[in-house]
């Protein structure tokens, strides 16, 4: 290690040098792919062998990979290593049909752990660190990926799995917890609880939060922070690509550098599939790099974002990619405008008598399409009716400019919405099909 990198040799490496060292890990991950049942199949539709691949540009030879291949090949169709080297498998929830499952080599957890490991240690997290884990474990990555990152690093791990606050406030005064790391919905309902029991958590140790996993603005990541008294960074992570760690901000919060030793990035017009200028928003297509059990080529993750042009001032080569927009699977379209759950959210978060805890709810009356934005109330009672009249309806002007289409927009109680245990479920669409 050397001051603020983990690995500098590979995070400052040059640009040229970086592309280079792609080239050479894509034409040893389709040598590895085309033994798999899948992509031998696919590759030799194609014509395409590691001899073609001359530059990293050649990615555009390969077929793109979605979901829906998983899905179908369901669990061990793209498996391309020998079974008996396979010593941990993750899977999706699969809430609608199969679940997405990703089989690992001691080499594929060594590997992600290293990623992880690195990612902490860019903000700041140290081997003299309490490390505590609000995520899930199990098949959710969530958990052992930060667990493994975490214990790579050298850091004190407290496995303290989702749920329970009361409990987590417990660990973080007792341990004397420094890091935490939380889905930003969980963060939110954390600080409520901490308020609940009279504890400032600026009285604790905690100073760093990593979080991710869902969908949030800048507005609620400040909000965090406040809340919180903590520096709270921004990840991006899915379990198609290992788990978390694959892209993480920096000190500067300006922008998730994605490790490109072991992803290559494209963003793409999701219409098309044609690439997009730097800067330019589209869908993000990612190639793993250094998996030897089960690499996955051009998947269409789905996730909305952008390359940030220009570099940082960190002195970290890999490139930036701009927080997650949306989904093109999240976009809803009403009176035919396209809508995302993060745009109702980014103004919402601009009120401060306002809770975190929203539901968009779309619903088909007397033949016509209606969207309702539930919101619940932080702190303010229900009984101040022309209050809250005049905030409900300033909510809706705002609503409009931006979404171009009025919402109904209801206060709620505090507490009054269901609160998942894990990613926040923001939009149920009732409407009648046809």
């Amino acid at each position: 290690m050397n001051g603020e990198y983990w690995q500098p040799e590979i995070e400052t490496m040059p640009r040229e040098d970086l592309r280079r060292l792609q080239a050479d890990k894509l034409r040893k991950t389709i040598a590895i792919a085309l033994k798999s049942p899948f992509y031998g199949r696919r590759l030799r539709e194609c014509g395409v062998t590691p001899e073609t691949i001359i530059s990293v540009d050649d990615i555009r030879k390969l077929p793109f990979t979605t979901k829906q291949d998983l899905r179908d090949n369901y669990p061990f169709g793209l498996v391309a290593g020998d079974m008996k080297d396979a010593i941990r498998i993750h899977s999706s929830s699969g809430t609608t049909g199969h679940p997405t499952v990703v089989v690992y080599s001691r080499h594929d957890i060594d590997s992600w752990a290293n990623m992880v490991a690195r990612n902490m240690y860019m903000v700041g997290c140290r081997d003299t660190d309490v490390f505590q884990n609000s995520s899930g474990y199990g098949m959710f990555t969530g958990g052992l990926g930060f667990q493994y990152g975490a214990e790579r690093l050298g850091a004190t791990t407290v496995p303290a799995a989702a749920g329970n606050s009361k409990r987590q406030i417990m660990f973080i005064r007792d341990f004397g917890t420094t890091c935490l790391h939380a889905i930003p919905s969980y963060a939110i309902r954390l600080a409520e609880v901490f308020r609940e029991e009279g504890i400032d958590p600026r009285s604790t140790k905690l100073h760093t939060l990593f979080i991710g996993a869902e969908p949030h603005t800048e507005e609620q990541r400040r909000r965090i922070e406040r809340l919180l008294g903590v520096k709270a960074y921004n990840s991006f992570g899915m379990t198609e690509m290992n788990g978390p760690g694959v892209a993480f901000e920096c000190k500067q919060q300006d922008g998730m550098h994605l490790w490109e030793d072991n992803y290559i990035v494209e963003i793409v017009n999701p219409d098309t599939l044609e690439p997009v200028p730097d800067g330019e928003y589209g869908e993000m297509v990612l190639t793993t790099l250094d998996r030897t059990m089960m690499p996955i080529l051009r998947y269409r993750t789905r996730d909305l974002t952008r390359i940030i042009p220009g570099e940082c001032v960190c002195g970290r080569t890999h490139r930036r990619i701009d927080r997650i927009k949306g989904r093109t699977d999240d976009m809803f379209i009403i009176k035919g405008v396209n809508v995302f759950p993060m745009q109702v959210e980014k103004i919402l978060a601009q009120y401060p008598g306002l809770g975190s805890n929203y539901l968009i709810e779309l619903a088909t009356i007397n033949d016509n399409d209606v969207m309702t934005v539930k919101v619940e109330l932080d702190d303010m009672t229900t009984d101040v009716f022309p209050e809250l009249q005049n905030m409900t309806k300033d909510i809706q002007r705002t609503l409009k400019d931006e979404i171009l289409l009025t919402p109904k927009v209801k206060l709620v109680k505090k507490g009054s919405l269901h609160v998942s245990e894990g990613k926040a479920v923001r939009v149920k669409d009732y409407r009648i099909k046809s």
